[in-house]
């Protein structure tokens, strides 16, 4: 910990505060739509070199701030002003609140002096964010701003990560103090999670030595908490397969042979023990409960606090703390690499069976295009470390098959809230994080139409990011499942056809129309090579219906 940096200034205003504690934070950007509330935090960033990026919608200023911490593994920061500002910013808070992920968010607010008297988008802030953050405080002396930012950096980013919310008013901004009476505090770096208790690592390791039929699903926290390598170690000494969601996708790249996607269903239905690390028994898995995981099957359950383990089922042996420690400790306490071969060769038989399904699909030269042909060949066009976002409902499905990252965290989507629209924020945040490398968004057109307004942001701020829609003219993640059991469908049909591609050129941005499967990959490469945002609008075929019992019991 360093010591308190005293200020220079002999007269300081708030948004400075807010702004030294944030540079010696680390931080480099902070993410917002121009508000007077704030103004002050601006000049504060502007004076201390820290990035200002504005976006089109507030909402896409929250979701850029976590696609930073998606993809730098740092708090992310937004800055609201007030009323409106805020309330356009509920569901980025939210979406960040679900996924767990270290966002600071500071709101704009009418001066302290004017409360309840009807001032300019007066709103009760804090009240309104509390259920979806972590910790929220309004901070009304301005020589505290500080204290409360360093603060609320140590909320967001200790123990289960989340969102925080600090409100600040607009005379406690702006109001001077003397130097004297502002100290800049250190907002410290995230206090070390621990490792397991000894004797459950043991119990752990006996019980994988004995598994017959072990299974590893890891999830999000296996990224926050860098256990990519220990996680690859520990399926080798047990030789186990392994299956990923969310930022741990990546973390085998597809080509390691104890990488599965396609064979989930068959690997859980049959398991006898299974390794949950950083993933939750939520509607993704089934709750937990048979027929998706047998009651039979014991779980050995890795995530970050003690009360986020038994949720839904109950675990057999529960690691609370550090998921890259504790797997490193699993696979350290294992006398012997396990062999599993007869197990492996069954799981390998069912993921291979999806494949070969799949293949001719990937393939197809049918016009409307399949969104299996537009996912393979946006596939074949990426390097293997660009980052790819998924934002979207029925092609994000058939995305999430096909575009398996080769690194760790390189695929982002909304997580379980399933929020449309977080992807533009996303691709903001990944392409200024990661300025040398690919970044991609596969988009449905629904989901498109949310924040397509962005790519006026990314022309603006000269961030080349290609975006590839799946445009069938539809909400087909709703229409399909509608008429198959209504026999219709209701507020379901898009405009078909829509020119998404004309509207990027007239915001300065590349696009293009594809209509032919032929078109797709050189298209995209067009798009990258442009230097520009980019928007290549593929016309997909409407009447294919994702398969959701069938892709299910794969």
């Amino acid at each position: 910990m360093q010591p308190a940096e005293p200020m220079e200034e002999v007269m300081v205003h708030g948004g400075m505060l807010i702004a030294k504690t944030l540079k010696r934070a680390g931080v480099e950007v902070v993410f917002t739509l121009s508000g007077g509330h704030i103004a002050a935090i601006y000049d504060g960033c502007v004076r201390e070199g820290i990035r200002v990026m504005d976006t089109r919608h507030e909402q896409v200023a929250v979701h850029a701030a976590e696609g930073w911490a998606k993809v730098t593994r740092r708090p992310g920061v937004a800055l609201l002003t007030a009323g409106p500002g805020v309330t356009d910013g509920v569901t980025g808070i939210a979406n960040a609140y679900q996924n767990g992920s270290p966002v600071l968010i500071f709101g704009g607010a009418a001066p302290v002096e004017q409360v309840d008297r009807g001032a300019l988008q007066e709103l009760r802030h804090v009240d309104l964010v509390s259920s979806i953050t972590k910790w929220a405080r309004t901070v009304t002396q301005t020589k505290r701003l500080a204290e409360y930012t360093a603060m609320a950096w140590r909320e967001a980013y200790s123990g289960h990560y989340g969102p925080v919310f600090l409100e600040c008013p607009m005379d406690t901004l702006n109001n001077l103090i003397p130097s004297e009476e502002a100290i800049i505090p250190d907002a410290g770096a995230p206090a070390a999670r621990a490792q397991a208790d000894p004797a459950a690592i043991e119990r752990a390791a006996a019980l994988l030595e004995q598994a017959e039929r072990p299974v590893i699903f890891a999830g999000t926290t296996v990224w926050w908490d860098d256990g990519s390598a220990a996680l690859r170690t520990l399926a080798e000494r047990i030789q186990a397969p392994v299956f990923l969601n969310g930022s741990a996708r990546g973390s085998l790249p597809p080509d390691h042979p104890l990488f599965c996607s396609l064979a989930r269903r068959a690997a859980l239905a049959e398991a006898d023990v299974i390794v949950l690390a950083g993933a939750k028994l939520d509607f993704r898995l089934g709750y937990g409960q048979p027929p998706l995981i047998p009651a039979s099957a014991k779980i050995i359950w890795l995530d970050t606090l003690p009360e986020e383990i038994g949720a839904n089922r109950g675990a057999e042996v529960g690691l609370p703390g550090d998921v890259g420690l504790n797997l490193a400790a699993i696979g350290a306490a294992l006398d012997n690499v396990v062999s599993h071969d007869a197990w492996l060769a069954q799981i390998r038989a069912a993921e291979e069976r999806a494949r070969e399904r799949e293949a001719a699909l990937m393939r197809s030269d049918a016009q409307p295009i399949h969104p299996l042909r537009l996912c393979a060949e946006l596939r074949d066009a990426l390097d293997r470390d660009a980052w790819v976002i998924g934002d979207g409902g029925d092609i994000v499905s058939y995305g999430a098959r096909v575009l398996n990252p080769w690194e760790p965290g390189h695929w982002l989507d909304a997580g379980p809230m399933g929020t449309l629209g977080a992807g533009t924020g996303f691709a903001i945040a990944a392409k200024v994080a990661h300025p040398d490398k690919q970044v991609a968004m596969l988009f449905g057109d629904g989901a498109f139409g949310l924040n397509g307004m962005e790519f006026e942001t990314m022309a603006r701020h000269n961030l080349p990011i290609v975006a590839v829609i799946g445009n069938d003219g539809q909400w087909a993640q709703i229409k399909h499942p509608q008429k198959a059991m209504l026999g219709h469908s209701t507020a379901a049909d898009l405009a078909p056809g829509v020119r998404y591609d004309l509207m990027a050129q007239a915001f300065g941005c590349h696009g293009e129309l594809v209509e032919r499967p032929d078109e797709i990959r050189p298209a995209i490469e067009r798009a990258f090579a442009s230097g520009k945002p980019a928007v290549v609008n593929v016309l997909t075929d409407p009447n294919v219906v994702y398969a959701r019992s069938t892709q299910a019991a794969v």
